[in-house]
């Protein structure tokens, strides 16, 4: 009975009794959901336009952020090593569509699939190649990133934010809204549904694959560079990043695979449901909540919404 209330009750009422540490949890939850949710964002935009899970788009945030600051480490000003990291990432769009996407037109998703698995092992190679597997410090002064925190009082207590995650949240909302729009509005967007759908058919419309993928991939790295900076300037920036991009997976299971606001809202539920988890149940199971919590509520969401709250339903037809 002890335990029952330790688990079921006792967290409740810790809430209640402290509302401004559950604002704190909130708010820390709600830039992580926001990070979660961008990372997510650029496994939808290649699923879009290729019906395929790109495993590769967790490396592709190290290898990104890797390349900012290893450019900024020879001399180079910041803001000239934030461009050529941006043409590097669209060399590397340019590349995949050359060498992995275009002699696989047509073939089963199973095979496009397991050539990014290889894409990402050749990425962690070439990175520690490169620039070495040893954390790196993100730029942030160079970069103005800003530092410090705003202390707001609250309930009797204080609420801290850290200016680095109001940036955080502000920048991740703002290229989501963005690249939302730009893909829901535009031909291009039209013309990737079309691709995701059959590339026989976009193929024989005339659309570009080869255009549509190199685009895609491109937002997709850009989407890196921004998750790599933020979650960079949060910790080290170092291989380790590749298994935090990971937590993509259950976001998108929670949102749907194609739906940019399902990316959202998934992120969202496991940025502040992982906090919630970790400040107060964490103490009771010994910790260590953050490893496996969005992984379990992905479990239950695959029982009982397969498609994700915001997934289309496909129908097949035998």
């Amino acid at each position: 009975m002890d335990l029952l209330y330790k688990i079921f009750i006792d967290p409740f009422l810790q809430m209640g009794g402290a509302p401004d540490l559950l604002i704190q949890t909130l708010w820390e939850g709600l830039v992580g959901g926001m990070l979660y949710a961008l990372i997510a964002l650029g496994f939808v935009l290649i699923f879009k336009a290729s019906g395929v899970f790109n495993f590769a788009q967790g490396i592709m945030v190290v290898f990104a952020a890797l390349t900012l600051v290893g450019l900024h480490a020879t001399g180079i000003p910041a803001f000239v090593a934030l461009a050529l990291t941006v043409v590097v990432m669209f060399a590397l769009a340019w590349t995949v569509e050359r060498v992995v996407l275009r002699p696989l037109v047509n073939q089963p998703d199973i095979i496009l699939f397991m050539a990014t698995f290889g894409l990402t092992y050749f990425l962690i190679g070439f990175g520690e190649l490169i620039f070495g597997g040893d954390p790196k410090v993100m730029i942030t002064d160079e970069l103005f990133l800003p530092k410090g925190r705003i202390n707001i009082p609250a309930f009797g207590g204080v609420v801290s934010l850290q200016k680095l995650d109001i940036a955080a949240a502000i920048i991740a909302t703002t290229m989501v809204a963005v690249l939302s729009v730009f893909f829901s509005k535009t031909r291009i967007g039209r013309a990737l549904r079309a691709v995701a759908d059959s590339h026989k058919a976009a193929l024989s419309v005339g659309i570009s694959l080869e255009q549509i993928w190199v685009i895609v991939w491109f937002a997709a790295g850009l989407v890196a560079l921004v998750t790599g900076i933020m979650w960079g300037a949060r910790s080290d920036v170092s291989f380790a990043l590749e298994i935090i991009a990971l937590k993509a997976l259950p976001v998108l299971i929670l949102g749907g695979f194609t739906s940019i606001p399902g990316a959202i809202v998934g992120g969202l539920i496991i940025g502040v449901g992982e906090k919630i988890a970790e400040f107060y149940w964490g103490p009771l199971i010994g910790g260590g909540t953050d490893s496996w919590f969005a992984f379990v509520i992905a479990l239950i969401f695959l029982l009982f919404w397969p498609h994700g709250l915001f997934g289309e339903k496909i129908i097949e037809r035998i």
